[in-house]
């Protein structure tokens, strides 16, 4: 039988020879790396971790951390899978490091795909938050790892897409704002997006094909995730958001946050290319120009003084709202 796991990804020998850990955990200096035994790389590391036994694979360092932690930080795949196999068995796949941290969550940070895959199917908690109330998904969603959402959905679990860490955010909104950092300041001429952006713009349109709502409003200030770019002066993001095919595009655009709607937010933004961009495309998707927010105050308001937004001014005073019926 073939073995279910690619065993040319077990890399170079990696797993620490037994006797060179103490009884509390801690390695007496850098790991010894043995050499490559005979036998499947995954049977090798299962040899290995039962050697060390129940108490040494359990005991933690000083910052918390396990074996397993070690090996997922690292991407030793077929030790972090075999010692997972075995503290599956003791009820303790999910042990916290300092941070809070289960291995999965270890893993995740670390960008390690395939491990994360197989702690997840090995029964890991896939909605286990660390000191901060972040998931595996707020973790790919803060970093901008692809990889981490794609081996959450090959395997299968269900997870938490609107759990919410202690600043009140979503997942999506987490990937919102990693992108806005990423993209800043927007370069309306420019097509080609770096790396860093790239990847951070997929986890974005990943969390939306997992279904995440992005209606959902930030905790503290009710900002959605159009609010979030609007104030970010992403005009690329807003873009995207506004070509979402789910739901009602026009009570969408509308959403206030704390009385304001992303038309108010886009008014007050620093006159320029990217304010235009964004307040055309808000008219265009259904924006209310009329809309007051708790200050009683229109859009038209919230420009700042001066002949830049001149042309603005205009176009938000004689836009109007198409009535029900005519919208395309």
């Amino acid at each position: 039988m073939e073995d279910p796991l690619d065993t040319r990804l077990y890399a170079e020998p990696s797993l620490p020879q037994a006797g060179s850990w103490r009884g509390s955990g801690l390695p007496s200096g850098p790991p010894q790396m043995p050499p490559v035994t005979t036998g499947p790389s995954l049977d090798t590391a299962r040899a290995h971790m039962l050697a060390l036994g129940p108490q040494r694979l359990l005991a933690q360092d000083e910052e918390g951390d396990t074996l397993l932690h070690l090996f997922a930080a690292r991407g030793l795949r077929w030790a972090a899978y075999a010692a997972a196999e075995m503290l599956q068995m003791y009820r303790h796949l999910d042990i916290r490091e300092h941070k809070g941290k289960t291995p999965l969550l270890v893993a995740a940070a670390a960008n390690q795909p395939l491990i994360v895959e197989d702690l997840l199917n090995l029964g890991a908690e896939p909605n286990a938050t660390d000191h901060r109330g972040r998931s595996v998904l707020h973790v790919a969603a803060t970093y901008g790892l692809p990889g981490v959402l794609s081996a959450v959905i090959n395997s299968g679990v269900q997870v938490d897409l609107e759990a919410r860490d202690f600043e009140g955010l979503t997942p999506l909104h987490t990937a919102i704002l990693a992108l806005n950092v990423a993209m800043h300041p927007p370069d309306l001429c420019s097509r080609v997006l770096s790396t860093q952006a790239r990847d951070r713009l997929a986890c974005v349109q990943m969390l939306l094909h997992m279904g995440a709502d992005h209606t959902s409003q930030e905790i503290k200030s009710n900002k959605t995730v159009l609010h979030l770019a609007v104030q970010a002066a992403n005009p690329t993001l807003v873009q995207l958001l506004l070509e979402l095919p789910r739901g009602d595009l026009r009570a969408f655009v509308n959403m206030k946050a704390h009385g304001n709607t992303a038309l108010h937010m886009a008014a007050a933004l620093p006159p320029g290319p990217p304010q235009e961009a964004i307040v055309r495309r808000l008219l265009a998707a259904g924006a209310d120009p009329t809309l007051r927010n708790l200050e009683n105050e229109q859009p038209v308001h919230l420009l700042r003084p001066g002949p830049g937004p001149e042309g603005l001014r205009q176009l938000l005073k004689r836009s109007r709202v198409a009535p029900p019926g005519l919208s395309s």
